[in-house]
């Protein structure tokens, strides 16, 4: 399969020490060649080899650049590519794009380069997949789950799979078509159960991982919820060590949704600081509540914050019955004044979710608080480098439908049905499994999930 040449910026946009525009395909070093102007001609030089010049247009200087030529096929797309590392002003950038464009090459489409790896198999669909859970880690743990899924463990561990079932598949084929005896379906049967069996305790072991994988990936959607001025803004800035909130002593201060990623012990949340839940005549502010009330309902995860200095009231009682069927802690804030709360109550509403106490004034009780959030979703310490980790929602659904598919040949076995019917479902958990590393996949999701990626990338 041969492709045209694509070219685009692969560094962010704004101005920076360097940035880097990235051609790929069969005439990306002709291409290149053309306004790059130095001792030797690009399309003359060893490859993996960097070289200075300058970039022309009708003689006029527009850059001093350094090119990177990398040829066919020791490259990410295996095809011929070059990298033009300029300046990082926006002007000049985009004009030696423009030239390029002129000269041949076509704007590449978000997620191509990555595409076109994909297409002439220097990576699978799963590992694609990889290169953005990469660019999107919020933290060391997703990163290092993000790379182990890149080098390609889970696609040889799905491989493995899809292999045990095209191995079973075949045994029936061969039984049926070459029956030697007499108990040639019982055998046929109970060879299909075991190899069922075996296909289907590995994905559920792979789901098993789901859960925490999915946080490493996606982030926990954090509320901070409370009553008005009980340090709810104060525990923001604290978790992410700045003053991103606006702290007074005046109730009612946040009148909007703030949101912030933070990395606690490997866990990425993606907080969201609410405005107080209360009943309030101001119109902005009660646009902030309900705002803040669809928030708490969408939420993964609830940090609920306590006055301690305070008596519990009605409203407090409220936010525990709103964060029910949630996971959360009770952050008891104000621990440097006198206790006004009821412990007995306080801990009866808690319902055995953890109560921290704090003093986010003081600075006090936050290592508790990160302490107790880590343990909530990893038990013990994730191991990154485990293999088997599934964060993707896709890879997940496959999985599940996998799952289904292999029930379907249990069942149908056992209610004796024929042999070569009981074959269509072995077949489907094969072919679901294949979505994963793109061996059976659509053209349309692959366009899809390509479309998901940064331009250049």
């Amino acid at each position: 399969m041969e492709f045209d040449t694509i070219a685009a910026i692969s560094t962010p946009p704004g101005e920076g020490a360097i940035a880097i525009i990235r051609l790929s395909g069969p005439l990306a070093i002709q291409i290149a060649d053309r306004i790059f102007y130095a001792k030797k001609r690009l399309e003359k030089v060893d490859s993996h080899t960097i070289h200075y010049g300058h970039i022309k247009e009708n003689g006029e200087t527009i850059e001093e650049v350094m090119v990177s030529v990398m040829r066919a096929p020791r490259t990410f797309t295996r095809e011929d590519v070059v990298e033009i590392n300029a300046h990082g002003g926006i002007v000049s950038v985009n004009r030696v794009l423009q030239l390029l464009l002129e000269k041949g090459a076509r704007l590449a489409e978000p997620g191509e380069f990555t595409k076109r790896a994909f297409l002439n198999g220097r990576i699978d669909l799963s590992q694609a997949e990889a290169v953005m859970d990469l660019i999107r880690a919020k933290t060391d743990r997703a990163m290092g789950v993000a790379l182990r899924q890149l080098d390609g463990n889970l696609s040889k561990l799905i491989r493995s799979l899809r292999q045990e079932i095209l191995d079973a598949l075949a045994q029936v084929e061969v039984n049926i078509d070459y029956p030697e005896y007499d108990d040639v379906e019982e055998m046929t049967q109970r060879m299909l159960l075991e190899k069922t069996q075996l296909v289907k305790n590995s994905v559920e072991q792979l789901l098993l991982t789901a859960k925490q994988g999915k946080i490493l990936r996606e982030g926990l959607a954090t509320a901070i919820i409370g009553r008005p001025n009980v340090g709810k803004s104060s525990l923001l800035n604290q978790l992410i060590q700045e003053e991103k909130a606006i702290v007074t002593d005046i109730a009612g201060t946040t009148r909007d949704i703030i949101e912030e990623y933070v990395n606690v012990r490997g866990v990425p949340l993606r907080l969201i600081d609410t405005a107080g839940i209360r009943e309030t005549e101001d119109i902005v502010e009660k646009i902030g509540v309900e705002r803040s009330r669809k928030a708490l309902a969408d939420a993964d995860f609830i940090l609920l914050v306590l006055n301690q200095n305070e008596a519990l009231t009605i409203e407090d009682e409220a936010l525990f019955e709103a964060a029910k069927g949630h996971t959360f802690v009770v952050v008891l804030n104000k621990t440097d004044l006198p206790s006004k709360i009821d412990r007995k109550q306080l801990e009866k509403l808690a319902n055995g979710n953890a109560i921290v106490e704090t003093s986010l004034l003081k600075d006090e009780g936050m290592r508790d608080l990160e302490e107790a959030i880590n343990s909530l979703f990893f038990e013990g310490e994730i191991d990154a480098g485990d293999a088997t980790y599934i964060s993707n929602v896709r890879h997940i659904a496959l999985l599940h439908q996998a799952i289904e598919a292999l029930d379907a040949v249990v069942e149908g076995v056992s209610v004796g049905m024929p042999v070569d019917i009981v074959q269509i479902d072995m077949t489907r958990a094969w072919d679901l499994l294949g979505e994963i590393t793109g061996d059976s996949v659509q053209d349309e999701l692959l366009d899809q999930l390509f479309n998901q990626f940064c331009l250049g990338k």
